[in-house]
């Protein structure tokens, strides 16, 4: 009897399964480091690191939990805030558009 899975686990053929893992660590290196410019919020200091993939879509990754250091973050998780709670501030969304403005950050076409 077989099992289904989404996608073939290449179990019977070494080579080619060390070659789609090798590809997923550049997959992932690709989607989750390339790119990305450390930017320090100009109101508290968070630094954070942003890339812009177009004018409409912006990825920011904190580098250490946002409720210790910023204070719009902090106030929301004394809140009780969770999951689903804004992914920024308004603080940091203005200093991402001045790195934008001031050619800090770039913006692919």
């Amino acid at each position: 009897m077989t099992s289904w899975a989404k996608a073939p686990d290449f179990a019977d053929q070494p080579a080619r399964r060390a070659e789609v893992r090798a590809q997923t660590v550049v997959d992932q290196e690709r989607y989750l480091e390339d790119g990305l410019t450390p930017l320090r919020c100009q109101a508290c200091h968070t630094e954070v690191r942003v890339r812009k993939s177009s004018s409409r879509q912006t990825s920011v990754q904190w580098t250490e939990n946002p409720a210790t250091h910023c204070p719009v973050f902090a106030e929301l998780s004394a809140k009780g805030y969770g999951p689903g709670r804004p992914e920024t501030c308004e603080r940091l969304q203005k200093t991402i558009k001045w790195a934008v403005d001031e050619g800090v950050l770039e913006v692919p076409e």
